[in-house]
């Protein structure tokens, strides 16, 4: 089974970034034909820093690789290293009805968060349908905000094979239920958009000032308190052990639960969690020549895959001639 999903670099990856995918991909190493790429072209639509892309581009590398991506055992790729995915997207964009890409909510979502609209942040599905299409991937590991994108990608893989014929996969979701969307500070979905984020490898005292910035209510502590609608409790169950979730459960059901001291146990959880994957970082991002080689490897690797389908698109539609 080919499992593929991408991550943008507009900013530090977070612990919803973690959850969301990157665990679920690393996790599909051994088992699985993996193809994993940083998408600097979507970043674009809200990133017009070209240090910041370059520099965010190596960094998401450095955070995968840091977790434990291993790039002998999958495709590890910077999408513009890849120029057949913007054929693709052209070639997709001309069968897209204009309603699909009407209708999806992200454009709309953000642009109401002040991202300024362009026809890059309109037409953003189209991208995501080529990088799945491109592979023929079966299978995309996405959060519950990016399902409406993914099933444009499926209706225009659908679209494109009655048109053409039999080409691409029609590619199914993979969504963790249990953490399809992972709460930001403010209980809204976490997004760098939103800048409600808990960056990976943040420490010391630049942590603790986003853990305890978490929102909670004005419930007093001897108070019983609904932990399904809190989102410390829903970050706490990313890291706690079922036992210690368990006891913390009880407090806020019967009263007893302290926000101030959830929020140091959950900051001494997080912390510890990424404590060795945080000494990797560093010494990956020491040395941006072994990291543009791995990505350099990998998109050579992902280009071959690309190749054999454009070819075959290209014959489908016409531009062989």
């Amino acid at each position: 089974m080919k499992i593929l999903s991408g991550i943008q670099p507009s900013g530090q990856l977070h612990i919803g970034n973690y959850f969301g995918m990157m665990q679920t991909m690393i996790a599909h190493m051994e088992s699985s034909e993996l193809f994993v790429f940083i998408v600097d072209l979507h970043a674009m639509t809200s990133v017009h820093d070209r240090n910041r892309l370059a520099a965010g581009t190596l960094e998401a590398a450095a955070d995968f690789l840091a977790l434990g991506l291993d790039p002998e055992q999958c495709t590890f790729w910077v999408q513009s290293d890849v120029p057949e995915v913007c054929e693709l997207t052209w070639i997709l964009s001309t069968l897209a009805p204009m309603g699909l890409i009407e209708r999806c909510h992200s454009y709309k979502d953000k642009i109401a968060n002040g991202i300024e609209p362009s026809h890059g942040l309109f037409s953003y599905p189209v991208l995501m349908a080529a990088d799945i299409l491109l592979y023929q991937a079966d299978q995309v590991p996405v959060g519950q905000d990016q399902k409406q994108h993914l099933e444009v990608a499926r209706d225009l893989a659908q679209k494109f094979n009655h048109t053409f014929g039999e080409t691409f996969v029609v590619p199914e979701p993979a969504i963790n239920k249990a953490v399809a969307t992972v709460p930001g500070l403010d209980g809204r979905k976490m997004s760098k958009s939103y800048d409600n984020t808990i960056p990976l490898f943040l420490e010391g005292k630049a942590l603790k000032k986003r853990i305890m910035a978490i929102e909670t209510d004005a419930t007093p502590v001897e108070a019983p308190k609904n932990p399904d609608a809190c989102n410390l409790f829903a970050l706490l169950k990313l890291f706690a052990s079922p036992e210690r979730l368990q006891e913390v459960r009880d407090l806020y059901v019967n009263g007893g639960a302290a926000y101030g001291y959830i929020k140091l146990e959950l900051l001494d959880l997080v912390s510890n969690h990424f404590a060795e994957a945080r000494k990797k970082k560093t010494d990956y991002l020491a040395d941006p020549a072994s990291l543009r080689e791995i990505l350099r490897k990998g998109a050579e690797k992902a280009r071959a895959k690309a190749v054999l389908t454009m070819d075959m698109v290209r014959e489908r539609v016409g531009l062989k001639y």
